[in-house]
Protein backbone atom coordinates (compact mmCIF):
# COMPACT_ATOMS: atom_id res chain seq x y z
CA UNK A 1 0.00 0.00 0.00
CA UNK A 2 1.37 2.79 -1.16
CA UNK A 3 2.04 5.81 1.55
CA UNK A 4 -0.49 8.53 1.58
CA UNK A 5 0.76 12.33 0.55
CA UNK A 6 -0.19 15.82 0.07
CA UNK A 7 1.00 17.03 -3.06
CA UNK A 8 1.85 20.70 -3.47
CA UNK A 9 1.29 21.51 -7.33
CA UNK A 10 3.17 23.43 -9.40
CA UNK A 11 6.20 24.45 -11.25
CA UNK A 12 8.19 25.80 -8.89
CA UNK A 13 10.79 27.97 -10.75
CA UNK A 14 12.86 29.14 -8.50
CA UNK A 15 11.53 28.01 -5.25
CA UNK A 16 10.52 31.78 -4.47
CA UNK A 17 8.56 33.59 -1.71
CA UNK A 18 5.16 32.65 -3.33
CA UNK A 19 6.07 28.85 -3.97
CA UNK A 20 7.44 28.73 -0.09
CA UNK A 21 3.53 30.08 0.95
CA UNK A 22 2.56 27.04 -0.71
CA UNK A 23 4.87 24.57 0.66
CA UNK A 24 4.35 25.86 3.68
CA UNK A 25 0.86 24.96 3.45
CA UNK A 26 1.55 21.88 2.18
CA UNK A 27 3.74 20.30 5.13
CA UNK A 28 1.22 21.98 7.27
CA UNK A 29 -1.82 20.03 6.14
CA UNK A 30 0.86 17.00 5.91
CA UNK A 31 1.48 17.35 9.88
CA UNK A 32 -2.33 17.87 10.59
CA UNK A 33 -3.31 14.53 8.72
CA UNK A 34 0.31 12.60 9.35
CA UNK A 35 0.96 12.27 5.64
CA UNK A 36 4.13 12.76 3.43
CA UNK A 37 4.14 16.47 1.81
CA UNK A 38 5.55 15.86 -1.54
CA UNK A 39 5.82 17.94 -4.71
CA UNK A 40 4.96 18.04 -8.55
CA UNK A 41 7.00 19.41 -10.97
CA UNK A 42 8.30 18.90 -14.53
CA UNK A 43 11.75 18.31 -16.27
CA UNK A 44 11.55 21.29 -18.30
CA UNK A 45 9.62 24.23 -18.93
CA UNK A 46 6.11 23.21 -20.23
CA UNK A 47 6.14 25.59 -22.73
CA UNK A 48 8.99 24.01 -24.59
CA UNK A 49 6.34 21.69 -26.08
CA UNK A 50 5.09 24.52 -27.94
CA UNK A 51 7.45 26.65 -28.80
CA UNK A 52 11.16 26.32 -29.69
CA UNK A 53 11.60 29.83 -27.43
CA UNK A 54 10.05 28.47 -23.63
CA UNK A 55 11.07 31.09 -21.10
CA UNK A 56 14.63 30.66 -19.32
CA UNK A 57 14.59 28.93 -16.41
CA UNK A 58 15.85 30.53 -13.20
CA UNK A 59 16.65 26.88 -11.67
CA UNK A 60 17.58 23.94 -13.38
CA UNK A 61 15.38 20.79 -12.20
CA UNK A 62 18.28 19.46 -10.13
CA UNK A 63 18.35 22.94 -8.05
CA UNK A 64 14.73 22.82 -7.77
CA UNK A 65 15.07 19.48 -6.73
CA UNK A 66 17.13 20.67 -3.85
CA UNK A 67 15.04 23.88 -2.84
CA UNK A 68 11.60 21.87 -2.44
CA UNK A 69 13.67 19.15 -0.41
CA UNK A 70 15.42 22.46 2.04
CA UNK A 71 11.86 23.93 2.28
CA UNK A 72 10.35 20.48 3.67
CA UNK A 73 9.44 18.43 0.82
CA UNK A 74 10.52 14.68 1.57
CA UNK A 75 9.96 13.65 -2.42
CA UNK A 76 10.13 15.20 -5.56
CA UNK A 77 7.97 13.76 -8.65
CA UNK A 78 9.41 15.70 -11.82
CA UNK A 79 7.07 14.42 -15.00
CA UNK A 80 8.38 14.60 -18.39
CA UNK A 81 6.82 17.18 -20.99
CA UNK A 82 6.20 15.02 -23.63
CA UNK A 83 2.98 15.04 -25.30
CA UNK A 84 1.40 11.89 -23.77
CA UNK A 85 1.76 13.89 -20.06
CA UNK A 86 0.53 17.26 -21.15
CA UNK A 87 -2.47 16.45 -23.00
CA UNK A 88 -4.19 14.45 -20.22
CA UNK A 89 -7.25 15.61 -19.16
CA UNK A 90 -7.17 17.23 -15.96
CA UNK A 91 -9.44 14.71 -13.92
CA UNK A 92 -6.94 11.66 -15.15
CA UNK A 93 -4.07 13.82 -14.15
CA UNK A 94 -5.44 13.94 -10.40
CA UNK A 95 -6.26 10.34 -10.62
CA UNK A 96 -2.79 9.51 -11.80
CA UNK A 97 -1.41 11.06 -8.42
CA UNK A 98 -3.61 9.85 -6.22
CA UNK A 99 -2.67 6.28 -7.58
CA UNK A 100 1.03 7.26 -6.63
CA UNK A 101 -0.33 7.46 -3.38
CA UNK A 102 -1.96 11.32 -3.22
CA UNK A 103 -4.31 11.81 -0.65
CA UNK A 104 -4.79 15.88 -0.90
CA UNK A 105 -3.26 18.94 -2.64
CA UNK A 106 -2.37 22.60 -2.52
CA UNK A 107 -2.00 24.73 -5.58
CA UNK A 108 -1.93 28.68 -5.63
CA UNK A 109 -4.76 30.25 -7.38
CA UNK A 110 -3.70 30.50 -10.85
CA UNK A 111 -2.32 27.00 -11.42
CA UNK A 112 -3.32 25.49 -14.48
CA UNK A 113 -2.86 21.98 -15.09
CA UNK A 114 -4.25 19.27 -17.61
CA UNK A 115 -4.82 19.55 -21.44
CA UNK A 116 -5.00 23.13 -22.79
CA UNK A 117 -4.85 24.29 -18.92
CA UNK A 118 -8.41 23.20 -18.69
CA UNK A 119 -7.53 22.32 -15.23
CA UNK A 120 -7.55 25.33 -12.43
CA UNK A 121 -7.72 25.82 -8.99
CA UNK A 122 -11.89 25.92 -8.31
CA UNK A 123 -11.87 22.67 -10.45
CA UNK A 124 -9.38 20.92 -7.99
CA UNK A 125 -11.31 22.61 -5.04
CA UNK A 126 -14.38 20.36 -6.57
CA UNK A 127 -12.70 17.66 -7.46
CA UNK A 128 -11.39 17.16 -3.61
CA UNK A 129 -14.91 18.04 -2.08
CA UNK A 130 -16.51 15.25 -3.87
CA UNK A 131 -13.66 12.98 -2.66
CA UNK A 132 -13.11 13.87 1.26
CA UNK A 133 -9.69 14.80 0.12
CA UNK A 134 -8.20 18.16 1.65
CA UNK A 135 -7.31 20.86 -0.46
CA UNK A 136 -5.82 24.08 0.38
CA UNK A 137 -5.49 27.19 -2.71
CA UNK A 138 -3.18 29.19 -1.94
CA UNK A 139 -3.77 33.23 -2.75
CA UNK A 140 -1.49 35.31 -5.07
CA UNK A 141 1.71 36.46 -2.32
CA UNK A 142 2.80 40.23 -2.74
CA UNK A 143 6.43 41.89 -1.35
CA UNK A 144 5.79 45.63 -1.55
CA UNK A 145 2.68 45.64 -3.20
CA UNK A 146 3.95 43.80 -6.01
CA UNK A 147 3.03 39.97 -6.98
CA UNK A 148 5.75 37.48 -6.65
CA UNK A 149 6.39 35.62 -10.17
CA UNK A 150 9.23 33.73 -11.60
CA UNK A 151 8.75 36.09 -14.39
CA UNK A 152 9.30 39.16 -12.48
CA UNK A 153 12.21 37.56 -10.61
CA UNK A 154 13.61 36.29 -14.07
CA UNK A 155 13.47 40.32 -14.84
CA UNK A 156 15.60 41.50 -12.31
CA UNK A 157 18.47 39.30 -13.02
CA UNK A 158 18.96 39.91 -15.83
CA UNK A 159 18.95 43.55 -14.87
CA UNK A 160 21.73 42.48 -12.20
CA UNK A 161 19.28 43.35 -9.51
CA UNK A 162 20.55 40.82 -7.36
CA UNK A 163 19.42 42.41 -4.61
CA UNK A 164 15.97 42.53 -5.04
CA UNK A 165 15.96 38.90 -7.01
CA UNK A 166 17.07 37.48 -3.59
CA UNK A 167 14.45 39.36 -1.73
CA UNK A 168 11.48 37.96 -3.68
CA UNK A 169 13.33 34.54 -3.88
CA UNK A 170 13.68 34.37 -0.23
CA UNK A 171 16.81 32.61 -0.48
CA UNK A 172 19.72 33.81 -2.52
CA UNK A 173 19.98 32.88 -6.50
CA UNK A 174 21.52 29.31 -6.75
CA UNK A 175 23.58 27.67 -9.92
CA UNK A 176 24.82 23.80 -9.11
CA UNK A 177 27.24 22.48 -11.30
CA UNK A 178 30.18 20.40 -12.10
CA UNK A 179 33.75 22.33 -11.85
CA UNK A 180 35.14 22.23 -15.49
CA UNK A 181 38.77 22.77 -16.49
CA UNK A 182 39.30 26.46 -17.29
CA UNK A 183 42.29 28.59 -19.23
CA UNK A 184 43.86 29.38 -15.64
CA UNK A 185 44.09 32.26 -16.46
CA UNK A 186 42.79 33.00 -12.68
CA UNK A 187 45.75 31.10 -11.33
CA UNK A 188 48.06 33.19 -13.94
CA UNK A 189 46.78 36.38 -11.92
CA UNK A 190 46.64 34.48 -7.93
CA UNK A 191 42.77 34.51 -8.05
CA UNK A 192 42.40 30.77 -9.06
CA UNK A 193 38.90 30.18 -10.10
CA UNK A 194 36.36 27.15 -9.81
CA UNK A 195 34.75 27.71 -13.35
CA UNK A 196 30.93 26.33 -13.74
CA UNK A 197 28.72 26.85 -16.50
CA UNK A 198 24.42 27.93 -17.38
CA UNK A 199 22.54 25.52 -18.99
CA UNK A 200 21.08 26.93 -22.41
CA UNK A 201 17.90 26.82 -20.83
CA UNK A 202 18.76 28.62 -17.80
CA UNK A 203 18.89 32.75 -17.76
CA UNK A 204 21.91 34.43 -17.36
CA UNK A 205 22.31 37.47 -14.66
CA UNK A 206 23.52 40.66 -16.06
CA UNK A 207 27.04 40.00 -17.13
CA UNK A 208 29.22 41.34 -13.80
CA UNK A 209 30.97 40.70 -10.92
CA UNK A 210 28.76 39.48 -8.02
CA UNK A 211 29.39 38.53 -3.76
CA UNK A 212 28.69 34.77 -3.58
CA UNK A 213 28.89 32.33 -1.39
CA UNK A 214 30.42 28.46 -2.57
CA UNK A 215 29.34 25.14 -1.12
CA UNK A 216 32.33 22.53 -1.37
CA UNK A 217 33.33 19.29 -0.09
CA UNK A 218 34.99 21.38 2.31
CA UNK A 219 32.98 23.55 3.80
CA UNK A 220 31.39 26.60 2.68
CA UNK A 221 33.31 29.65 1.85
CA UNK A 222 33.00 33.43 0.46
CA UNK A 223 33.40 33.44 -3.31
CA UNK A 224 34.13 36.65 -5.54
CA UNK A 225 32.20 35.55 -9.04
CA UNK A 226 32.72 37.15 -12.61
CA UNK A 227 29.69 36.07 -14.74
CA UNK A 228 30.04 36.63 -18.36
CA UNK A 229 32.95 36.62 -21.59
CA UNK A 230 36.30 37.57 -19.93
CA UNK A 231 36.38 40.87 -22.22
CA UNK A 232 39.86 41.90 -20.81
CA UNK A 233 41.31 38.38 -22.71
CA UNK A 234 39.24 38.16 -25.17
CA UNK A 235 37.37 35.70 -24.00
CA UNK A 236 34.88 33.15 -25.50
CA UNK A 237 31.63 32.56 -24.51
CA UNK A 238 29.63 32.74 -21.51
CA UNK A 239 31.69 31.51 -17.89
CA UNK A 240 31.09 31.89 -14.16
CA UNK A 241 34.05 32.08 -12.58
CA UNK A 242 34.28 32.57 -8.52
CA UNK A 243 37.60 32.96 -7.05
CA UNK A 244 36.89 31.18 -3.30
CA UNK A 245 38.82 33.78 -0.74
CA UNK A 246 40.59 31.28 1.92
CA UNK A 247 40.32 27.91 0.03
CA UNK A 248 43.32 26.14 -1.60
CA UNK A 249 42.44 22.73 -3.42
CA UNK A 250 41.58 21.22 -6.03
CA UNK A 251 37.65 20.91 -7.09
CA UNK A 252 38.08 19.83 -10.96
CA UNK A 253 35.70 17.27 -11.47
CA UNK A 254 33.67 18.15 -7.91
CA UNK A 255 29.82 19.35 -7.92
CA UNK A 256 29.62 22.93 -5.73
CA UNK A 257 26.59 24.83 -5.35
CA UNK A 258 27.12 28.87 -5.53
CA UNK A 259 24.53 31.03 -4.13
CA UNK A 260 24.56 34.96 -5.40
CA UNK A 261 23.98 37.57 -3.35
CA UNK A 262 24.42 41.09 -4.11
CA UNK A 263 26.22 42.89 -7.62
CA UNK A 264 29.03 44.48 -7.06
CA UNK A 265 29.97 45.55 -10.55
CA UNK A 266 29.45 45.22 -14.30
CA UNK A 267 31.78 43.36 -16.75
CA UNK A 268 34.48 45.52 -17.99
CA UNK A 269 37.78 45.36 -20.36
CA UNK A 270 40.62 46.86 -18.63
CA UNK A 271 43.87 48.30 -20.01
CA UNK A 272 46.18 45.49 -18.44
CA UNK A 273 45.81 42.47 -16.63
CA UNK A 274 47.41 44.00 -13.50
CA UNK A 275 44.52 46.47 -13.08
CA UNK A 276 42.37 43.64 -13.32
CA UNK A 277 43.98 41.99 -11.00
CA UNK A 278 43.91 44.97 -9.15
CA UNK A 279 40.40 45.20 -9.41
CA UNK A 280 39.38 41.50 -8.71
CA UNK A 281 41.09 42.27 -4.91
CA UNK A 282 38.99 45.04 -4.35
CA UNK A 283 35.81 43.26 -5.09
CA UNK A 284 36.85 40.99 -2.62
CA UNK A 285 37.31 43.31 -0.14
CA UNK A 286 33.81 44.43 -0.92
CA UNK A 287 32.74 40.66 -0.48
CA UNK A 288 34.10 39.98 2.60
CA UNK A 289 32.85 43.74 3.65
CA UNK A 290 29.18 42.43 2.43
CA UNK A 291 28.85 39.45 4.45
CA UNK A 292 30.44 40.96 7.85
CA UNK A 293 27.73 43.30 7.32
CA UNK A 294 24.84 40.74 6.22
CA UNK A 295 25.82 38.59 9.20
CA UNK A 296 26.06 41.82 11.74
CA UNK A 297 22.62 42.23 10.81
CA UNK A 298 20.83 39.11 11.30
Amino acid sequence: MKEKSIYALGFFDGVHLGHQALLRECCRLARELNRKPCAISFDRHPMSLFTPTPPLLISSAADRDTLLRRYGMEEVLFLPVVKDVMSTPWQDFLLGLIEKGASGFVCGDDFRFGNKGEGDAEKLRAFCAERGFPCVIVPEQLVDGRRISSTYIRSLLEQGDMATAVKFLGHPYILTGTVQKGVSLGRTLGTPTANLLFSKEQVVPRFGVYACRITTDRGEFMAVTNVGTRPTVEGQGVTVEPWILDFDGDLYGKTVELSFHYFLRPEQKFDSLDALRAEIHRNAEQTRAFFKDSTAKM
